[in-house]
C-alpha cells in the first residue's frame, strides 16, 4: 500500500509540474522593434524555434505573455550559434555585440495592470520595470551579472556563454537571480524578448533559439 501511495504521488507530483510548464512557440505573437539608421536582423519564427541571421544588424523580438505565465520563476531553453561575434564588453553601451541576449522583463502587479498593452520601449523605460538579461557571448566570466549600461538599474546582465559557436541547453532560477540582482521577490514576469546584435563589431551572426520553457 505504501509503496503504491508513494508512486501515485510521484506521479500526481509530475503531473502537477507538466501543468505549471510553459512551452513558448514562436509565432506572431512576437513583435519586432527596429531602431532607427540600423539595419535589422533577419528572424524566421517556426513554432518551436526561432533562427536569425544578422549582418551588422540589430533588432529586439518582444513577446508579452498572458496572465497565466505570469507566476513563472524558472526557464530553460537551449541556443546554438554557427557563427559568432567576437568577444566584447557588455558594460559598454554601443560596445557590446552579442549573439543572443534573452530577457525576463518583470513588473509589480499594479504597475503590469498599467501597462498591459503596451510596447516593449514602454515597458523598459518603466521606473517599477526589472530586467534580467541572459547572454550568449560578451567577455566576461559566465554567471557573474553586469550592470546593464542600457537599463540601469533596472535591468542586470547575465552572461551564460562565451562569443563562439556552439551549442549549449540552459536552465535557470529566475527568483534566485532577481533576489541576487535586485533584492526582493520578482513580481509579475510581463513579457520576453531575444535580441540580437552584430552593428558594433559589423560582425555576422547565425543563431537559433529552441525549446524555450517556463515553470
Amino acid at each position: 500500500m505504501m509503496r503504491g501511495g508513494l508512486a501515485a504521488a510521484a506521479l500526481l507530483a509530475v503531473l502537477a509540474s507538466a501543468a505549471l510548464a510553459g512551452a513558448i512557440r514562436f509565432d506572431d505573437g512576437w513583435r519586432e522593434q527596429r531602431f532607427p539608421l540600423k539595419r535589422p536582423n533577419d528572424w524566421t519564427l517556426a513554432p518551436d524555434r526561432l533562427s536569425l541571421a544578422s549582418e551588422g544588424g540589430v533588432s529586439l523580438l518582444y513577446l508579452p505573455l498572458a496572465p497565466a505565465e505570469a507566476g513563472a520563476r524558472q526557464a530553460s531553453w537551449e541556443w546554438s550559434v554557427g557563427q559568432s561575434v567576437p568577444p566584447t564588453d557588455l558594460t559598454r553601451k554601443g560596445g557590446d555585440d552579442r549573439n543572443l541576449a534573452l530577457y525576463f522583463l518583470f513588473l509589480p502587479e499594479a504597475a503590469a495592470d498599467r501597462l498591459r498593452g503596451a510596447g516593449l520601449s514602454r515597458v523598459l523605460r518603466d521606473r517599477d520595470a526589472r530586467a534580467l538579461v541572459y547572454v550568449h557571448g560578451g567577455a566576461h566570466p559566465l554567471g557573474a551579472p553586469l550592470a546593464s549600461p542600457y537599463l540601469g538599474p533596472r535591468g542586470v546582465t547575465i552572461p551564460l556563454q562565451a562569443a563562439r559557436p556552439g551549442a549549449a541547453a540552459q536552465s535557470v532560477d529566475l527568483a534566485g537571480d532577481f533576489r541576487r540582482a535586485f533584492g526582493g521577490e520578482p513580481g509579475v514576469l510581463f513579457g520576453l524578448a531575444v535580441s540580437a546584435d552584430s552593428d558594433d563589431t559589423d560582425a555576422s551572426i547565425r543563431a537559433e533559439l529552441r525549446r524555450l520553457i517556463l515553470r
